[in-house]
């Protein structure tokens, strides 16, 4: 197997060719480390890697053998240090056990060949950290990848690996997936588990999966590691049959309601704005019930409450850090922005979260009963096609922390929607900018309905493929890197 063969295998495709033994395990590592070698010389993505070896895991699982990345946040493998880009981590913390999620990737058979990077923290819509550098965007290297799962999303898309860790508190997965053509599905709060190290990482606006290149891989990841350990603190019911039989397709027309507004004010790019109106023509032509209609909620409330768990998360995580470490929260240690958000996080009051969670409380409700009726919300992931690196700067020492929020959250607004009541949502690749650069939509659904969004991906995959769009620096072009 060479690296144009393996790169133009879906994890699904790839498993299905080992498990078959139409190419040995250690083809697909051969062929594996020459793709991310390439894509490292790149993309500059790895915050721990490319392993030796990558990481034991089941001979027997659906992945079996299936290279594999982490996102460097949350998800942790016994031995694997994480720096969450932070200077202040910069020798590393390791644990000695897996996350529950590790150990059912492990067991799902992914071999885990790294780490990738992520903004200080994960508080960025793209992946610069000052610790190591920024992450380059495959389809453009002067464009960003997106954030804060950018190195999962840039490996994928350029074909390094099939398939990548990720998770989204206010749009990481959807907003690097949006950007670089890949699929990024947001499963629902509880769907997937958090534990055991934690209960909820901003107040419950953090969920957990990956990053894709195809809809049936991540139908068959979310089968494969879904459901609650004992302990969590959400979880979601148990879904009526396998993920994986969603990809037949929906089994009657849908009712897509069509937002072409850009919520908060930034203003929608017209290249944006065609590939909405496009999509909201060919899901029509599908067969679906198409309305141009959008729920009505109060956008300066609603960032008054993220802004809220924004800071007070950020508080929480970086205090008690600074502390165990001795260490002052300052730019000597972390970034500009980082710094801005803990000490507004710190001064906050009980009365602050209270108000936050009420308000969210008002904006899901709100949410929920504009679903009732409709099956699937169709928004933009984001306002605009992929920016310019330094655009998200986060060493800016000028911004409050409330403008740095308004900043990253502002340009995605549906994304931090979705985080905040908890539903599923995906980004799904629709076309190319007039420059040439992915742009995908966001599709979501109501609560715990991941198969409702599996079954239009799938088949919106089917009547307007994207697997043969290929980026610039795609690891099977290799005379670009002069390999």
């Amino acid at each position: 197997m060479n690296v144009e063969e393996y790169a133009a295998q879906d994890a699904t495709g790839l498993a299905e060719l080992i498990r078959s033994g139409q190419v040995s395990r250690a083809e697909v590592d051969d062929a594996a480390r020459t793709a991310l070698g390439i894509a490292a010389q790149r993309l500059d993505p790895f915050a721990a890697g490319p392993f030796d070896e990558p990481l034991d895991a089941a001979p027997d699982g659906p992945f079996a053998g299936v290279p594999f990345v982490l996102k460097d946040l949350a998800c942790n493998a016994a031995g694997v240090p994480q720096y969450l880009g932070s200077r202040a981590l910069a020798a590393g913390i390791t644990k000695d056990h897996d996350s529950e999620l590790m150990a059912r990737f492990r067991r799902a058979g992914l071999a885990t060949y790294g780490s990738v990077k992520i903004p200080e923290f994960a508080l960025n819509a793209t992946t610069e950290p000052l610790l190591g550098g920024p992450t380059l965007n495959p389809w453009d290297p002067t464009k960003s990848p997106g954030g804060s799962s950018g190195g999962s999303a840039a490996l994928v898309a350029a074909g390094a690996v099939p398939i990548a860790h990720a998770n989204d508190g206010a749009g990481s997965i959807r907003i690097p997936a949006c950007h670089t053509g890949t699929f990024g599905l947001k499963p629902s709060r509880g769907r997937v588990p958090f534990g055991p190290d934690f209960a909820e990482a901003f107040y419950g606006n953090v969920v957990e999966f990956a990053i894709t290149r195809s809809v049936r891989d991540a139908a068959a990841l979310l089968d494969a590691v879904h459901g609650p350990m004992p302990g969590e603190r959400y979880a979601a019911p148990t879904p009526a049959r396998p993920y994986v039989d969603a990809l037949a397709g929906p089994d009657r027309p849908l009712r897509i309601a069509v937002c072409l507004d850009d919520w908060s004010g930034q203003g929608l790019h017209a290249d944006v704005a065609a590939a909405l109106r496009f999509t909201a023509d060919a899901l029509s032509g599908l067969g679906h019930h198409i309305e141009i209609v959008a729920p009505m909620y109060d956008w300066e409330e609603f960032m008054v409450a993220m802004t809220t768990t924004f800071c007070a998360g950020t508080a929480a995580d970086v205090l008690p850090l600074a502390a165990a470490l001795g260490i002052e929260v300052d730019r000597e240690h972390f970034e500009a922005t980082t710094v801005a958000v803990a000490l507004a996080g710190a001064s906050m009051t009980p009365m602050d979260l209270a108000q936050a969670v009420a308000i969210n409380n008002k904006v899901s409700r709100t949410v929920a009963a504009f679903m009732a009726d409709y099956d699937v919300l169709v928004t933009p992931t984001s306002l605009h096609p992929p920016v310019g690196l330094g655009h998200f700067n986060s060493d800016d020492e000028s911004l409050s922390a409330s403008e740095w929020v308004h900043k990253v959250i502002a340009p995605h607004p549906t994304c931090a929607l979705y985080n905040v009541t908890g539903a599923p949502a995906m980004s799904v690749p629709v076309g190319l900018s007039s420059d040439g650069l992915p742009i995908g939509l966001q599709f979501g659904a109501d609560q715990f309905g991941e198969d409702v969004l599996l079954a239009l991906a799938a088949q919106w995959e089917q009547a307007h493929p994207w697997s043969e769009r290929r980026p610039a620096l795609h690891v099977s072009v290799r005379e670009t890197a002069g390999v």
